[in-house]
């Protein structure tokens, strides 16, 4: 037992390479964000599926994970049928290589899975195999999470381990006090280290309506939870999108010209501007998300 866990650490710590293919994907960086609401129904999913597109429309090579494990709805939207998910990883029934879906959009998708949340209670053996499996998605450029809405321990786990964390508001009430709360328990519970933290104000209908959200919103987490959160950028309220998920395409591929796509351009270009900060990577999200169980 003690050699397994021995082999786990070096696993997070890059330490187990078995070939050259494997030690220059450990040197690659890849930008892991998590995308995450403080309550359903704001188009955070909507919001993962499109920003996925929009970094491959880059030329980047885009992986996104299904990380809402109660209501996973990704595969609806870019209207696939997994056969397999991350619980056949977990479980040693697969590898993470033969989960990966393909699509006609030019990102690869992982299925999530209601289990996953089983991953706590993992032996050090069966979280040696899952690290081994996840650290074959390090020749990434982007991962992107769309995690559960609300505040279950799952979400927390990705958020924790994520580079970057996207909230995703509306301009209604009852979703700016959602968020406000997502941001409070995020802040309160994950204390051992910072979470780079983003606000995205969906379906506004001025530039003007996403910059005052985001101000409310950032004014009252500085003043009450004395934690800087910065604004990322908002996406216009449009047809399109519902029109998109009706013919399970998404929008940046339905009208890429729309709206909501440009939107999203905007803050994708934004994200590439800002450095990353020599942390990320597939290693180091492994250390965080799985680092307790690892010692």
């Amino acid at each position: 037992m003690e050699e397994q866990a021995e082999d786990l650490r070096e696993l997070l710590n890059g330490g187990i390479s078995d070939s050259k293919a494997e030690q220059k994907q450990k040197n690659h960086s890849t930008r892991i964000i998590a995308i995450t609401s403080g309550k359903g129904g704001v188009g955070k999913t909507n919001i993962s599926v499109n920003m996925a597109i929009a970094y491959a429309q880059l030329g980047k090579k885009v992986i996104l994970i299904d990380g809402d494990l109660g209501m996973a709805n990704v595969n609806v939207l870019l209207n696939v049928v997994p056969q397999y998910n991350l619980m056949h990883v977990i479980n040693k029934k697969k590898t993470m290589k033969e989960i990966i879906l393909d699509t006609e959009f030019g990102i690869k998708f992982i299925a999530g899975a209601n289990g996953f949340s089983k991953i706590a209670n993992l032996s050090v053996e069966e979280l040696e195999y899952f690290a081994k499996q996840f650290s074959t998605l390090g020749n990434a450029d982007i991962i992107i999470i769309d995690t559960g809405a609300g505040i279950a321990n799952n979400v927390l786990q990705f958020v924790a381990a994520a580079d970057e964390v996207y909230v995703v508001t509306t301009p209604e009430p009852t979703a700016i006090t959602d968020a406000y709360g997502i941001i409070k328990i995020v802040t309160t519970e994950i204390v051992d280290r910072p979470v780079n933290l983003k606000l995205l104000v969906n379906r506004v209908h001025s530039a003007d309506e996403g910059k005052r959200i985001s101000e409310r919103i950032i004014t009252i987490v500085g003043q009450f939870l004395g934690y800087k959160v910065d604004y990322i950028g908002y996406v216009y309220d449009d047809p399109v999108v519902q029109a998109s998920v009706i013919r399970q395409k998404p929008f940046m591929i339905v009208n890429p010209t729309s709206k909501p796509a440009v939107c999203l351009k905007h803050i994708v270009g934004r994200i590439e501007k800002t450095d990353m900060d020599g942390n990320e990577g597939v290693s180091n999200f492994l250390k965080k998300f799985l680092g307790k169980k690892s010692k």
